[in-house]
């Protein structure tokens, strides 16, 4: 077996019942990916936000494919742990544009992603449930024929969008699980579900791995891992603090002429040791 498909491997094992669930801090590059494996990470996220972020475009179908697989081949390069990638709806209109995504994801080194379903052609918040799983069943053919077991994870976004009427918002977003599943998910996403009961459902209905979000407001991780969630990744919320910093220290910089925004920072040394 290649190293990659040995990092596939291990990355489905991290999701497995009997293991700690997987926390994710996601970055977006390679001094985040090596901060985060020095802190003792199992494996290493994009983010999908803070990668466009970082690379001058907007989230959400803002930013090219090119960078994007540029951006996680680096990340990929910098740590020798398995790497999933955000890669927002797929970067393209078409399933077959998710097949070339998938392809140029596994070539960067990633064996793993995750699919959204948000609808970027403004049809309505949601893409159609067909629709979204033709998606990943592009993703799920390029990954096997590549001889990769990517980690493909669907992201159901029912809840970060609040669609539809929410006493049946559960039960739309165990329907469309369903259906990505059918098409060959591996895990199932679904972003800012803070209640425990909701995780509870989700997680018992669930035939695969349940991704749930740690943010502000989140119930900490060990209350998630006990009501069935196998991974809890960070997301954009990482990036968004740390711009958050950017934000303070110019605000300060440009007003009293202080600089106590910086007090807490990395020193120099460990973050050009950890790149050397």
């Amino acid at each position: 077996m290649t190293a990659q498909h040995d990092k596939a491997r291990l990355l489905h094992a991290l999701h497995a019942p009997d293991r700690p669930v997987l926390v994710l801090a996601n970055v977006w590059d390679a001094a985040g990916a090596r901060i985060v494996a020095a802190a003792g990470a199992p494996a290493v996220a994009t983010t999908s936000a803070g990668v466009a972020w970082g690379l001058g475009a907007a989230d959400g179908g803002g930013l090219p494919r090119a960078l994007a697989l540029e951006l996680i081949a680096r990340v990929a390069a910098s740590v020798d742990l398995p790497v999933t990638a955000d890669i927002e709806t797929g970067f393209g209109a078409s399933p077959d544009d998710v097949a070339v995504t998938v392809r140029g994801v596994l070539a960067a080194g990633a064996v793993g992603v995750n699919i959204e379903d948000a609808d970027t052609e403004g049809r309505g918040p949601l893409r159609p449930v067909a629709e979204q799983a033709e998606r990943l069943r592009a993703a799920r053919e390029a990954a096997d024929a590549a001889g990769v077991p990517l980690f493909l994870n669907a992201r159901v976004d029912t809840y970060l969008r609040q669609v539809g009427d929410p006493a049946d918002r559960l039960r739309a977003t165990l329907d469309r699980a369903a259906a990505y599943v059918a098409a060959g998910a591996d895990g199932v996403f679904v972003p800012h579900v803070r209640d425990l009961p909701t995780v509870s459902a989700l997680a018992r209905e669930l035939t695969v791995p349940l991704n749930v979000s740690g943010v502000p407001g989140s119930p900490p991780v060990p209350d998630l891992a006990a009501a069935g969630a196998a991974r809890v990744s960070l997301g954009a919320a990482v990036a968004e603090a740390a711009y958050a910093v950017v934000r303070r220290a110019a605000d300060e910089a440009y007003g009293p002429g202080t600089y106590t925004s910086l007090e807490d920072a990395l020193p120099y040394t460990e973050l050009n040791a950890l790149l050397s």
